[in-house]
């Protein structure tokens, strides 16, 4: 196989890993447990949190609770990002993974 052979290869390659990579940022995904759902899409962003368990407390406090567990997941996953970037940002133009 000749250099211009493996430089197509290469850049089908990449083509393919980016398309699914917006195929899988497009998705949204949902986890539960007993009191919990919550939706992300494929980026790691919430969508949406909510406390499935009624009684539990009041439905005020309950809607606080939500909103200030979703600013903290938030929070989390900014960090990671920002930590990720930091340390394989260098290798984005590469991948196309990020």
């Amino acid at each position: 196989m000749n250099m211009q052979q493996l430089m197509q290869q290469a850049q089908r390659m990449q083509r393919e890993i980016t398309k699914k990579k917006e195929e899988i940022d497009n998705e949204t995904f949902e986890g539960k447990s007993e009191w919990v759902s919550i939706t992300f899409n494929g980026k790691r962003e919430i969508l949406s949190f909510k406390i499935t368990k009624d009684g539990v407390i009041d439905e005020d406090d309950k809607e606080m609770l939500e909103d200030m567990i979703m600013l903290a997941i938030k929070d989390a996953f900014s960090k990671i990002d920002k930590e990720t970037e930091s340390k394989l940002g260098q290798y984005a133009s590469m991948s196309g993974l990020m």
